[in-house]
């Protein structure tokens, strides 16, 4: 039995999604349905699924009765209106990332989702397959380590050049996409963020927009994050850094856990850092600490993983990687980012949702249509930070 699943969109990452499916990496799905308003994407679907039905919009896919499926790759201010019709119409709902724009639209399409819970609803949230934050949430939600103490996180390997933004009239524009790189690249980073340390109470934010681009939104970002026990934190990401970094320190009461490059090091020590503070006798003292490279069960399946796993949740009840519901706490941290931003200072969460609302409506109103766009779909094998290893 296969689950049969409708893609509304049929642009950059719903194309690997496709051939995850057509090269047999998602046995239990059969794509028997697929939705784009440019002509030439529907082709291109035509040569590829013979037997799939092809619709210009999405909202015709839903009520065709083609599929019990839907997974929503489309520009992102849509993707909360299509998947509260999706519910409505009775199908279950994967939405790629992010869950929206504004976490006011994002709440309906939440509640639309509690008032059907014989469906599935799961968020594109591939980074969480990843065995190296795997093996990170397991550690920090154990407590054995103390409270966390600072959270850096630098990630600036999301290298684009100009070409792709100019591969799409909505792309990195407030009226069309609704963010730069906190929306686009970065809702892995700042899902995971939230998913391992919680989420910060208060935010103070600097997003340059079209400092490194020809664009009108964000492509550089440096955040300093407070959180509900005194911890602080730093987040920084841009889509100019090249080469770049993807470095992930969390420091606790009994040690340190960085991510990089794959790896997973854990520096533990002998006694908690606060008592060994008020303990010791020498004033430049350090408490003893043993660095170890952690073993990692190495899988990380990354998009592939979440569909199956999707798959497998409608068919058989099983776990999602991620709950679509989820993808509000995110959205919550770049959204704030966004407003401190925008009123130069800092802004504490909950954000005053109205107030973003109305200063993203301003900018959305300044926003400017493209010239020189060149409508192009990218082959995104290999881009989202990490290899997958199923």
């Amino acid at each position: 039995m296969k689950l049969k699943l409708g893609i509304i969109g049929v642009g950059n990452i719903a194309s690997a999604h496709i051939g995850n499916v057509l090269e047999g990496r998602c046995p239990e799905i059969e794509i028997t349905a697929l939705a784009d308003r440019k002509e030439s994407r529907r082709e291109w679907a035509r040569e590829r699924i013979l037997t799939a039905a092809i619709f210009a919009e999405g909202t015709e896919l839903i009520h065709s009765g083609t599929c019990e499926a839907v997974l929503i790759a489309v520009p992102h201010y849509q993707h909360p209106t299509l998947a509260i019709e999706a519910f409505r119409a009775g199908l279950h709902v994967m939405c790629e990332k992010p869950a929206g724009v504004y976490t006011l639209q994002v709440r309906e399409m939440n509640t639309e989702a509690d008032r059907h819970p014989e469906l599935t609803f799961g968020m594109m949230f591939n980074q969480r397959t990843n065995c190296v934050y795997r093996k990170m949430k397991e550690m920090l939600d154990a407590g054995e380590l103390g409270e966390i103490k600072r959270v850096n996180w630098i990630v600036t390997d999301w290298y684009r050049t100009q070409s792709y933004y100019d591969s799409g009239a909505w792309r990195a524009t407030w009226s069309g996409e609704g963010g730069g790189v906190l929306l686009n690249q970065c809702p892995h980073q700042l899902d995971l963020l939230q998913w391992l340390c919680g989420l910060p109470v208060r935010v103070h934010a600097f997003c340059h927009e079209g400092k490194w681009h020809d664009i009108e939104v964000e492509d550089d970002v440096t955040a300093y994050l407070e959180f509900p026990n005194g911890a602080t934190g730093v987040f920084v990401t841009t889509t100019a850094d090249a080469p770049g970094t993807n470095r992930l320190e969390v420091t606790l009461e009994k040690g340190k856990l960085v991510a990089e490059k794959d790896e997973l090091k854990f520096y533990e020590l002998e006694i908690n850092e606060r008592e060994y503070c008020y303990q010791a006798t020498e004033g430049f003292a350090k408490p003893p600490c043993h660095e170890t490279t952690l073993e990692l069960d190495g899988k990380n399946p990354q998009h592939i993983g979440v569909l199956n796993a999707f798959a497998a949740a409608i068919l058989r009840g099983e776990p999602l990687v991620a709950d679509g519901v989820e993808g509000i706490h995110g959205l919550e941290l770049s959204n704030a980012m966004h407003l401190s931003s925008w009123l130069e200072k800092p802004v504490s969460l909950p954000i005053d949702e109205d107030l973003f609302l109305e200063k993203l409506n301003e900018h959305r109103a300044n926003s400017k249509k493209k010239e020189n766009v060149q409508d192009i779909t990218f082959d995104t094998t290999g881009s989202y930070g990490s290899k997958t290893k199923e």
